[in-house]
Formats: C-alpha cells, structure tokens, sequence
C-alpha cells in the first residue's frame, strides 16, 4: 500500500466510525502526517483524491483552523469518476445504453409517484407549487424549444440530455442522479453517433419530440407504469432505429 493510500484507509475509517461527523473539522496536514508517520506531501495528495470525489472541503487559514471540512457531495465524486471512464472510450455503448435504460426507467417511475405525493388530495384543490411542479414546468420548456425543425443536431442532443436529467432529478435520488450525470458525454455521444446513420434525422427528431412528450405526460400525471414503459421504448427504440444494436 503506497503511503497516500494508508492516509484515506485512516481517513475512511474515522469517517465510517463518526470520528469526524458532516461538518467536522479534520487534522491539518501537519498533525495527520505526524500521527501517521507519513509526509506532508503523502497527506497532501489524499486530500486532494478525497475533495475531487467529493467528500471534504479544503480547509484555509493556519493552525487549528487548517484542516479540511468534511462533506457530502455525491454527485460531484461519482459524476467525476464515470465521466473518466467514459472518457477512456472503453465502455461498450450497449453497456451505456442498457445501465441508462434500467436507471432512467426506475427514474420515471418514481417520478411520476413524487408528483402524485405532492398533488392535492382532493380533485378541486389548487396544485402546490413546490420543486415537482417547477421541474415540470422546466421539462415542459425544454420540450417546447426542441420542437423546432431548424435546430441543429448538436443543440437538439443537448436539450434532450437536459430533459431527461430534469425528469431523473424528479426522483430525487442522488445516486441515481450522479451516475445518469456522469454517462452523459457518452450518451451524448451514442446519440449523435446514431443520428449520422439515420436517413432523416429531422423524421426522428419529431418522433423523439412525440415520445418525450409522452413521457412528460406520463410523469405529470402520476402514471407510472406508463412513464417506466414510454422510458423504456424511447430509449431502446432509438438504439435499434439507428442500428447501433447491430454493430456491437
């Protein structure tokens, strides 16, 4: 084990065991090093592996007041992590769009159960405002600026990626959310790949738009099986039509 690594094995451990809570102060890099024997520089690099996957603060100041603050950011580390090995270009797109489909279609579904639970109770009641109905709304914008037959490919690809994630956000699954943000280079990717082989993008694109709204709808109102379902023939049936399935 190189001297780094046994800085985070003793980082997690105290992290895991409530030595430092969310929102406690770590050792400076001083005190860390000399309790463990280690060099500063040792120290130095597994604060930096531990901030870029988000999980502490870097602390400023001197003294006691130096060291890193431990906090929660998921999104950040895992994002981070799968957009790197997207980046490697290794992962199969079949691989890509089978962990996308089984993600965003449990997204859908609890989705679609998030804005029934903050629907009135009562059929004659106002809807409350609140983050489901905004993201909607959100949704419902996007949808509506991609309904435009002079967008360009690249434009269209990257509003539909900002839809979808809008609607995962709905099932405020951090997790979730964090790993369908990192994959989405490669799902960006896969897409535009698909669309060079199609013989009318802007035939596919009105198709796309259909089965987006189709989604929303689903989501909307608090049909979830019909959101799972939608989800799922959207994103399969785009690998299939642009016979991306075949070349694997």
């Amino acid at each position: 084990m190189r001297t780094h690594e046994r800085v985070l094995a003793h980082l997690e451990d105290g992290i895991a065991a409530g030595r430092w809570p969310l929102g406690a102060r770590l050792p400076g890099e001083r005190a860390l090093a000399e309790e463990l024997g280690v060099s500063r520089p040792s120290v130095r690099e597994a604060m930096r592996i531990l901030e870029a996957l988000g999980i502490v603060r870097s602390g400023v100041g001197s003294g006691p007041d130096a060291g890193a603050i431990v906090i929660d950011r998921p999104a950040a580390g895992l994002g981070t992590a799968v957009r790197l090995h997207v980046a490697t270009g290794t992962l199969p797109v079949g691989d890509v769009v089978a962990t996308r489909a089984a993600l965003e279609t449990w997204a859908m579904r609890q989705a679609a159960g998030r804005v029934v639970a903050a629907s009135p109770l009562l059929p004659d009641e106002p809807t409350p405002p609140g983050v489901p109905q905004a993201r909607l709304v959100e949704a419902r914008r996007l949808l509506a600026a991609m309904d435009d037959p002079a967008l360009a490919v690249g434009d269209f690809i990257a509003l539909d990626q900002d839809f979808h994630l809008e609607l995962v956000r709905l099932a405020e699954n951090q997790l979730v959310e964090a790993i369908l943000g990192g994959l989405r280079s490669a799902i960006g990717s896969y897409v535009a790949d698909g669309a060079e082989r199609l013989p009318s993008w802007s035939a596919t694109a009105v198709r796309l738009c259909g089965e987006h709204a189709e989604i929303l709808d689903a989501v909307a109102t608090g049909d979830a099986e019909g959101a799972e379902r939608a989800a799922h023939r959207h994103i399969w049936g785009f690998y299939a039509e642009t016979g991306l399935a075949a070349a694997q």
